[in-house]
């Protein structure tokens, strides 16, 4: 399986020509995704999905399934999405997509909470959205958040330590500065390393085989 980083908190989860892609939202410049099965979406706001990047991945792969958890189904207009719920688990090719969570990181009291969802991808993969849910789980490789209103960098390197991935990338990075991130990834790369694990710094477009 390849794990595809785009920016931000976009990825592209591979097996052979087939694929997923998860919350391609506004930072991203979108490559031309084929072969795409479904496309999950964690949340509503703009930094991980925009209806304009979600119909040009159906454009080019109409039969796609999109998936997302009740607050995206309001949301979006243009395209159906398929509600999805924590605790469930969807097939879709190759693919075992299981859902955990329910609630969106506090950001601060004034705003509202809305619905978000992570999600376990072959019972390898975990990608938490924005919100530090633990899925109870072995994992086996992580997408840890860098950098986010709703962040503090202790309580990331505290949701690596509780994982305890084999492997761990960054993800959520476009809030920081060049600077920021390296000082941030470097407290990622120590939670991982506690526990054993690798950490890697992937670049948008770099992958990961796992």
């Amino acid at each position: 399986m390849r794990i595809t980083k785009y920016e931000h908190a976009c990825l592209q989860v591979s097996i052979d020509d087939d694929s997923i892609v998860i919350d391609p939202g506004v930072f991203l410049s979108p490559p031309d995704f084929t072969r795409v099965l479904a496309i999950v979406i964690t949340h509503e706001h703009a930094d991980h999905w925009t209806a304009e990047h979600v119909q040009r991945i159906l454009g080019q792969n109409p039969d796609a399934r999109v998936l997302g958890p009740e607050g995206v189904v309001k949301a979006a207009t243009d395209h159906a999405v398929e509600v999805v719920n924590a605790g469930d688990i969807v097939s879709v090719g190759p693919f075992k997509l299981e859902f955990f969570g329910g609630e969106h990181a506090t950001i601060h009291e004034s705003l509202p909470t809305v619905d978000n969802l992570g999600v376990m991808v072959n019972d390898e993969f975990y990608y938490g959205g924005d919100s530090y849910t633990i899925p109870g789980v072995p994992v086996g490789t992580l997408a840890a958040p860098v950098g986010a209103p709703w962040l503090k960098i202790g309580d990331a390197m505290d949701y690596v330590l509780a994982i305890k991935p084999r492997r761990t990338f960054y993800i959520h990075d476009m809030t920081l500065s060049a600077a920021g991130k390296g000082m941030s990834a470097a407290r990622l790369k120590w939670a991982t390393e506690e526990n054993g694990g690798t950490f890697t710094e992937l670049q948008p477009g770099e992958s990961i085989d796992v």
